[in-house]
């Protein structure tokens, strides 16, 4: 019987190196201590994380929780070897959500899972994850690495992240007192950013562009580097917009359907957008992907985000100063549009002229 169990198999034998996520955490430490704020220590290796409201400033909150990944894009960093900034894309499309409905952005929890845990890869998505964080304002309090060996291939990996912020009860965005009238200012994009980046892939392998060649739109990037520019955290400038000015009345982040399925959102029933599309601040990638894969306008506005990463609906008799604010705190901002009626059953976005698609 004896014999037997000294032959029996280990967890390691299994595909699963509790050392490995040992030694991660370890590693991870200095990286969770940077995003410490008031309300956390951001220290890591207990059951949970703990955040103290009180501490944070705050008299009588409401929490807003938010959750999302990195969908594709996180393929096209395993493949290219650059992990580093991943991890900021997957801090972004959450803390972005919750600055929308008013709520600073207080504390995040990542998920990790692979095939074969690589500290030193888990450790570099971190640090990106760590880095978002501190831009963002938030703490990083917690986390879940997860080795699935048989379900994810030996070298991939899926992140998966989680914050929570906070408003003083009465400050939610959308406001209530959107009309007909008011201004849109679009604050620009970084990049693709974290969506649409199937049909990206799509139109790489139809045109045969590789990414460890030079990008077709920036000579001076490969395609990998161009196209994994990390998402715009727009955390800080639009809550000092928000307090600052107190004009801001709603904000939409253009995520997956992109002007017409978001912005509608956050405005009220019998109100739609008229946007100006020569306004629009059309990024090279952009044109790069609707001339290489064929793709349309409309299919282009619906899937990316062509080059405005998020919209504000501003009382116009501030537009100067919101305007003002964001691009203080290093925005490129552009008059947009405005709010307009929206009769039952007519599209909520409408748009004036053409994208700025071909060169």
């Amino acid at each position: 019987m004896t014999e037997q169990r000294t032959k029996g198999l280990t967890y390691a034998e299994a595909g699963v190196d509790i050392d490995a996520g040992n030694r991660l955490v370890d590693m991870i430490k200095p990286l969770v201590r940077s995003t410490a704020r008031a309300g956390a220590e951001a220290e890591i290796g207990g059951f949970g994380g703990v955040f103290d409201l009180k501490r944070a400033g705050f008299d009588d909150p409401v929490l807003i929780a938010a959750t999302d990944g990195v969908g594709t894009k996180v393929k096209i960093a395993i493949e290219t070897g650059r992990h580093g900034t991943i991890g900021i894309d997957l801090v972004a499309m959450s803390v972005n959500d919750l600055v929308v409905q008013g709520a600073e952005p207080l504390f995040f929890l990542d998920y990790f899972a692979c095939g074969v845990l690589r500290p030193e890869i888990a450790a570099e998505v971190v640090a990106g994850i760590a880095a978002g964080c501190r831009e963002a304002g938030c703490a990083l309090i917690g986390g879940e690495t997860a080795e699935m060996p048989g379900l994810y291939q030996p070298g991939d990996y899926d992140l998966a992240g989680f914050a929570v912020g906070a408003a003083e009860r009465g400050r939610l965005l959308p406001r209530g007192d959107v009309v007909a009238g008011d201004a849109l200012l679009g604050i620009a994009s970084s990049g693709v950013h974290s969506n649409g980046f199937s049909l990206l892939r799509k139109v790489a392998e139809r045109s045969g562009a590789r990414w460890d060649e030079p990008a077709p739109f920036d000579p001076s990037l490969t395609l990998g580097e161009a196209v994994l520019a990390p998402t715009r955290i727009y955390v800080r400038s639009c809550l000092a917009a928000i307090r600052e000015t107190g004009a801001v009345k709603a904000l939409a982040h253009i995520t997956g359907g992109g002007f017409p399925d978001n912005i509608p959102r956050v405005l009220p029933a019998g109100l739609g957008a008229r946007l100006a599309l020569t306004e629009v601040p059309v990024l090279p990638v952009f044109r790069w992907l609707a001339a290489a894969g064929g793709i349309a306008e409309g299919e282009m506005l619906r899937t990316f985000n062509c080059g405005i990463g998020m919209v504000a609906v501003v009382e116009p008799a501030k537009v100067d100063a919101v305007a003002a604010v964001l691009a203080r705190e290093g925005e490129r901002v552009v008059r947009l549009g405005e709010i307009v009626p929206c009769p039952a059953g007519a599209p909520r976005v409408v748009y004036d002229g053409r994208l700025a698609l071909a060169d």
